[in-house]
């Protein structure tokens, strides 16, 4: 075999290779994409003092579990602007809400059949 030819079916394998890792990070980002949560409240984000990403890490310390829906509103209590979080624990969900200012935690019971 000459050296051209083994240069070559190494290109072609690594090419082959890469191929194949291009499509299996396609199909992560896909899958996650799909597991996504649909944020409600997005217009109010620049209000809130608090990120969305930090809220979500205080709501998950707070009620370990995932975060199954979660939005930004207006509402009674803290400074009036108030992140909410369901959040499936095992077989039960919880609502945790905090203030989208402060970062204080206003609620984390279990959640009703009231659901806002």
């Amino acid at each position: 075999m000459s050296l051209d030819f083994i240069k070559m079916e190494r290109n072609i394998t690594m090419s082959v290779f890469l191929n194949r890792i291009v499509a299996a990070l396609g199909l992560l980002l896909m899958a996650s994409a799909v597991d996504a949560i649909a944020f409600t409240g997005e217009t109010l984000a620049r209000e809130a003092t608090v990120s969305l990403t930090h809220a979500r890490g205080i709501a998950i310390k707070v009620c370990p579990g995932k975060i199954l829906d979660e939005e930004l509103e207006h509402e009674i209590g803290g400074s009036g602007l108030r992140y909410s979080f369901v959040i499936q624990q095992r077989k039960v969900k919880r609502e945790v809400g905090m203030d989208a200012k402060t970062g204080e935690l206003l609620e984390n019971h279990l959640e009703g059949p009231h659901v806002d």
